[in-house]
């Protein structure tokens, strides 16, 4: 008590913003959100639970045939490579006992453990991997069988572990013993319900979708018609809160869209493999995620904006564009054959629909770009969007010249709080200082507009970029930023423009994978058979290693270029990018 007490005094005291949305909440001049209760989403109001007397028809449950049967699944007697979030854990026969109960350097690692997310990122799927997967369930049955409170149980964990299971049931076989396996399974979805992830409209996250996805496929596939009604409910209701108009998760990731379309996308294959009434409407929300797909996806690879998620590595997904690969190339032939029918058939969404939501797709001859800004500036939250308005990734001519960092692990301090901050990424500070304040799912909107104004306003078109926005004015001093990005065939020039009075430090960041070596002329970039030379004529520039982040808790190493000025304000500064 006295520790979390202690913490909340810290985080008042180090955040004007808070203090003031305090006093205001304490005056009456602060919207506080609507009441709710915890764990009960208001829509399932009426729909039967584990307890209830469903008057419908049980559906028939799936034929589980026992692992082995179609791969052996002996006690292993060879090493096994767990591909997990940040390490890959090797394992000898026997070291099987402590797998659960030893220590990881990240909880995201021990998590992944018991969802067994290790099991559809295998390269191959054979006799020893069976049998590894058979003498961890067994394991995990010995100790974690009991529902409870801990993280073995959460309803996120729960969830993924029972669809991994079931993956594996419809290709392999399933764990057994089956009849206490799919005993376990039940139970699964009874915890999933009482401990549904839902925190009232303002801070609600994607989670609750999974929860959802997760009564729906242990509904269909156990005959538990109240699991799938209710799984089935929160699956539809919650796009809605979930995805913006464009079809892009508002949770500012790149990744996490992909995660969540294959989320849907899984669902829509399971209602369409049992006849649910329920699969139109889910085609319909995972053609709309789909449609986003092929935005995010610049010629030289994804831009990884926002946090990466540990769940599974960004190639994993990326059959989502239409590649047989990674998820894709998991499924069955006809889930398979399904979903890249969909995909082919998907046209990509409006791409001006999609910036006013945040995303600006943009080419011009050989340059290819994305830009991302949260639509009110601030990084959504509950969400995983980071500090990059006025932040984009460039492309040439399938060469990454600058990129989006990433993420490499979740936290609030220390590296993993860096990496969110805009001190890594390719936009502008003043003073040191975010583009935006720190966001709060409690916040109200028009208590947002009051501390950092209108809406960021980004457009594209010719041959030009242009991004504006309000977020430093919050500081006495300081005004709009303005961006503007020109291009020609053979070079970009960023002309930014700051106003206010006094005098300000500025610093433009730019975060590449090339080789950079600063000289008195600027910095020359190396890289993909390219030469570009990178200068300021106001501002000298100064380079350092980042590690750009290209999975969860996996990295190499880049460069961090910096530009920084001691402007009197209003002051305009330019950069420009040419092609040697």
């Amino acid at each position: 008590m006295f520790t979390s007490l202690a913490r909340k005094t810290r985080q008042v005291a180090a955040d004007p913003v808070l203090r003031k949305w305090l006093v205001r909440r304490l005056t009456g001049g602060a919207a506080s959100p609507s009441p709710f209760a915890a764990h009960r989403p208001p829509y399932l109001n009426g729909v039967p639970g584990p307890d209830s007397q469903d008057t419908q028809p049980q559906a028939p449950p799936e034929a589980f045939e026992p692992l082995g049967t179609k791969t052996p699944a002996e006690p292993p007697v060879e090493s096994i490579e767990l591909p997990l979030p940040g390490l890959t854990l090797r394992l000898e026969p026997g070291a099987e006992k402590d797998v659960f109960t030893r220590s990881y350097g990240d909880m995201e690692t021990l998590l992944a453990l018991h969802r067994f997310a290790w099991v559809p990122l295998l390269e191959t799927f054979d006799a020893n991997a069976a049998a590894w997967t058979q003498a961890l369930w067994d394991v995990w049955r010995r100790s974690f069988s009991r529902p409870g409170k801990d993280w073995a149980w959460h309803p996120y964990t729960a969830a993924e572990r029972a669809i991994n299971l079931l993956d594996l049931a419809r290709i392999h076989g399933l764990p057994g013993p089956v009849d206490e396996t799919v005993s376990l399974l039940a139970d699964h979805a009874t915890e999933i319900h009482r401990r549904l992830e839902y925190f009232g409209d303002h801070d609600t996250s994607n989670h609750l979708s999974n929860n959802g996805r997760g009564l729906f496929r242990i509904g269909l596939a156990l005959g538990l018609n109240w699991a799938a009604r209710a799984g089935a409910e929160i699956l539809d209701r919650e796009a809605a809160r979930i995805f913006m108009p464009s079809g892009v998760l508002r949770e500012g990731s790149s990744h996490y869209h992909l995660l969540v379309a294959r989320n849907y996308a899984d669902a829509w294959l399971a209602a369409l493999r049992h006849g649910r009434p329920e699969e139109e409407a889910f085609l319909i929300i995972t053609r709309k995620a789909l449609a986003v797909v092929p935005w995010l996806i610049l010629p030289g690879g994804m831009p990884l904006v926002g946090d990466i998620s540990p769940d599974c590595p960004p190639e994993h997904l990326l059959g989502l564009a239409g590649l047989e690969s990674g998820w894709v190339a998991g499924l069955g032939d006809d889930d398979r054959a399904a979903i890249l029918a969909q995909i082919e058939k998907t046209r990509p969404a409006d791409n001006e629909e999609l910036a006013q939501d945040g995303w600006l797709r943009f080419s011009r001859g050989p340059w290819s770009g994305l830009w991302h800004t949260a639509p009110g500036g601030w990084p959504q939250a509950p969400g995983h969007g980071h500090q990059d308005t006025g932040g984009f990734e460039l492309h040439f001519d399938g060469t990454p010249v600058f990129v989006d960092p990433g993420r490499g692990a979740y936290g609030e301090d220390g590296e993993a709080a860096h990496y969110r901050s805009s001190l890594v990424h390719n936009t502008v500070t003043v003073d040191g200082t975010d583009p935006y304040p720190n966001n709060k799912p409690y916040y109200d909107d028009a208590f947002r507009r009051d501390i950092a104004g209108p809406a960021p306003e980004l457009n594209g078109g010719g041959d030009e970029v242009v991004l504006g926005h309000h977020g430093f004015g919050r500081f006495k001093g300081l005004g709009s930023l303005r961006r503007q990005w020109r291009f020609t065939n053979d070079a970009m020039t960023l002309t930014d423009t700051l106003e206010g009075d006094g005098r300000h430090l500025v610093t433009r960041r730019f975060a590449t994978p090339l080789e950079a070596e600063a000289g008195a002329g600027g910095v020359v970039l190396k890289g993909g058979g390219r030469t570009f030379h990178l200068n300021s004529p106001d501002a000298s520039a100064a380079v350092r290693e980042i590690t750009l982040w290209r999975a969860y808790g996996s990295g190499r190493l880049g460069s961090l270029i910096e530009f920084t000025t001691e402007a009197q304000l209003p002051w305009t500064g330019e950069i420009r990018l040419e092609v040697l």
